[in-house]
């Protein structure tokens, strides 16, 4: 690439008129553009003139609570009913009276054996006789003696039957009964009914209401004047051209624009990454020079030190 480009737009700005670069000792020389210097100065600028306004300012309230009447005291009248006491009374139903009662006669019973049959006297065989034979066939042919009998005395019987006698009879006798009474509860007036008057309180409520504080009025203000800063950029110095040491045509190399476009990337000056020095990366690198108060328009050592680039 060759610089010769750059060098002819550098003079068209500076209006120089003679030779634009030399060689001294294999080092190149351009002049550049050291530009205006200026200062900013900040000023005070009317913005609003004074003026007078009338304001509204509305009525100002509180909220109180208050207690309001809702129903008036009153007085009425009430019927205490009457009191009773119960109390109990005997009342006589049947006075005390005489009476003739009748005693039943007491009877007791008892037995007594009652003769059925007198003893008596009977013949029966005796004892030896009773139950075997004591004569032949020829015997048999005559009564039999009274040595085969003997008299037997059978005991009289009696019947034991149940009496009844009388003990103590039947008698009368005279007996008091006492009186009768009956328990009868009956009420007894301890207080009577009576009307007594009873006092009725009034009746409150707490409600919350608007208070006027302060009524709505009006207020004629005197608005001041206001103004604002403005900054002004004043030239202080006039632009110049100087010849500044910068890198040869045989130097700049596609690797060093690669280096370069880089650099300028990493300080805020994007530009397409080509190794070609192109308008675009001419912009960038000014842009970059008047930022730092470098020479413009070339790419000068001190260009290079300031990005950080070795000069080969």
């Amino acid at each position: 690439m060759q610089l010769k480009p750059m060098i002819a737009t550098a003079a068209g700005l500076l209006m120089m008129g003679p030779a634009l670069a030399e060689n001294i000792t294999g080092t190149c020389h351009a002049p550049v553009l050291i530009p205006e210097t200026f200062e900013t100065v900040t000023e005070q600028v009317l913005h609003e003139p004074e003026r007078t306004e009338i304001r509204i300012y509305p009525a100002e309230y509180k909220t109180v609570s208050r207690l309001v009447e809702v129903k008036q005291a009153a007085t009425e009248y009430r019927i205490v009913p009457a009191v009773y006491e119960a109390v109990t009374e005997q009342v006589l139903v049947r006075p005390e009276r005489t009476e003739t009662v009748v005693i039943p006669a007491e009877y007791e019973t008892y037995t007594e054996q009652v003769l059925v049959r007198q003893a008596y006297s009977t013949l029966d065989l005796k004892e030896d006789v009773a139950g075997r034979a004591i004569a032949g066939e020829d015997d048999a042919s005559k009564p039999p003696g009274n040595d085969v009998l003997a008299s037997v005395d059978v005991p009289a019987e009696y019947k034991t039957i149940t009496r009844t006698r009388i003990v103590k009879p039947d008698q009368s006798e005279t007996r008091i009964v006492p009186a009768e009474y009956h328990t009868l509860v009956k009420q007894v007036l301890v207080e009577p009914a009576r009307v007594e008057p009873v006092a009725i309180p009034a009746e409150y409520e707490t409600l919350m209401i608007e208070q006027l504080v302060r009524p709505a009025r009006e207020e004629i203000v005197s608005i001041p004047a206001t103004y604002r800063t403005v900054e002004k950029r004043i030239v202080t110095g006039e632009g110049r051209a100087v010849w500044k040491t910068v890198l040869c045509d045989e130097d700049i190399s596609p690797e060093t624009i690669t280096v370069l476009q880089k650099a300028l990337s990493q300080v805020g000056h994007a530009v397409e990454i080509d190794g070609k020095f192109g308008p675009a990366t001419m912009s960038a690198l000014k842009a970059y020079q008047r930022e730092q108060g470098l020479g413009v328009g070339q790419l000068s050592f001190e260009t290079l030190e300031a990005l950080d680039i070795a000069a080969h």
